[in-house]
């Protein structure tokens, strides 16, 4: 597992990217915490920086969407899910499991 940050540290609606291979972001969904590889299926943007309205992120290159629960996405011009991971809270400290290449939705 991957330390993140403090749970304080990362307020509802912000994330934060981890320089791991690949990159993966974690958000913070109104209180639920979530793990996606960080780069846009469609094109090669940081999903980090996109716009995160509820369960949803927005890819800050084209607009792209995708559904922070199961990776998949939620409108064009994206087609093919992101992998997601699975983010732990223990001792007030994010945690990531990253997903190997079998898990995820985008395996």
């Amino acid at each position: 597992m991957i330390a993140v940050c403090r749970l304080e540290d990362l307020p509802a609606g912000e994330s934060v990217r981890l320089d791991t291979a690949p990159p993966v972001a974690v958000f913070n969904a109104d209180g639920e915490l979530f793990a996606i590889d960080d780069t846009c299926s469609h094109q090669d943007a940081s999903l980090s920086e996109g716009w995160l309205e509820g369960c949803v992120v927005e890819c800050p290159l084209h607009a792209a969407s995708f559904d922070l629960r199961t990776g998949r996405p939620t409108c064009l011009p994206a087609r093919r899910p992101v992998r997601t991971h699975q983010v732990y809270v223990e001792d007030g400290v994010i945690h990531v499991r990253l997903a190997t290449a079998e898990e995820g939705s985008a395996a």
